[in-house]
């Protein structure tokens, strides 16, 4: 294998192996600002854009021993990062809707394969601070529930002395 591939498919494995999800898009008819613009909001939902060849990322996905990512073809782009998920799959969905360009081609999360369908459910969802406050919250809606059944003997008390006082 020629060194300058070798090269750039271990830079790909690398950050494959760095990242807890890969999605691809297809950017194909986008211009270098759009581009530009799609980065940015990556950037700020914690995610990178990279483009590489298609072949290059078959390639480092099966080095790094993962599902290879199904209707990839044509200009490809790959984004990848370790932080929400949910809100890169927000941030493409919100630019694709604007340009009508970068749709979902799938992606892997976690390791596992994932339909452009899948990702597009997933940018559904609401943040991640959003689903870990309503989790919070039914997890202590039964101690609070407890709470006030075993104060409320106690306070009823309180209530009646003080008005018979």
């Amino acid at each position: 294998m020629n060194p300058d591939k070798k090269y750039i498919i271990d830079e790909l494995l690398e950050r494959v192996n760095q990242a807890s999800y890969i999605i691809a898009i297809n950017y194909d008819r986008m211009s270098v600002v759009e581009f530009a613009q799609l980065r940015e909001k990556l950037a700020e939902a914690g995610g990178e854009c990279h483009v590489a060849k298609n072949t290059y990322m078959r390639k480092a996905f099966a080095a790094a021993e993962l599902p290879e990512i199904e209707g990839v073809a044509g200009q490809t782009a790959y984004i990848t990062g370790d932080q929400d998920v949910c809100a890169v799959a927000k941030a493409v969905s919100k630019f694709t809707k604007e340009t009508e360009k970068g749709n979902f081609v799938a992606g892997i999360l976690d390791g596992a394969a994932v339909s452009a369908e899948q990702l597009v459910e997933l940018s559904k969802l609401p943040a991640r601070e959003v689903l870990l406050a309503t989790l919070l919250g039914l997890i202590n809606q039964p101690a609070g529930t407890l709470v006030r059944t075993i104060n409320e003997p106690a306070s009823s008390l309180a209530r009646v002395l003080a008005q018979k006082s």
